[in-house]
């Protein structure tokens, strides 16, 4: 999974150096965290949150098959999620 995100977000931004991603497993739920340059998370999040929700679905496309579920959550520099409004 790590990997799958590694390389959507890689082509997404200006400064593909600079992400990094966490995987933190659990038994039934996977928590992947993701950190951009701050310049690039609103390429990332895109109009309305578009981008990242269309991420989101391939991940739990992609989990569902594995029989786990997934939580992507993008972190800013300090470590705290960056929170969207709906």
């Amino acid at each position: 999974m790590k990997e799958f995100v590694a390389y959507i977000v890689k082509n997404l931004v200006d400064h593909p150096d600079k992400v990094v991603i966490n995987e933190i497993g659990g038994t039934q739920t996977l928590i992947i965290e993701l950190s951009v340059e701050k310049s690039d998370i609103g390429k990332i999040i895109g109009k309305k949150g578009k981008t990242i929700n269309a991420i989101r679905t391939l991940l739990m496309s992609v989990a569902s098959r594995n029989g786990i579920r997934v939580n992507l959550e993008i972190l800013e520099e300090n470590g705290t999620p960056v929170v969207q409004e709906e």
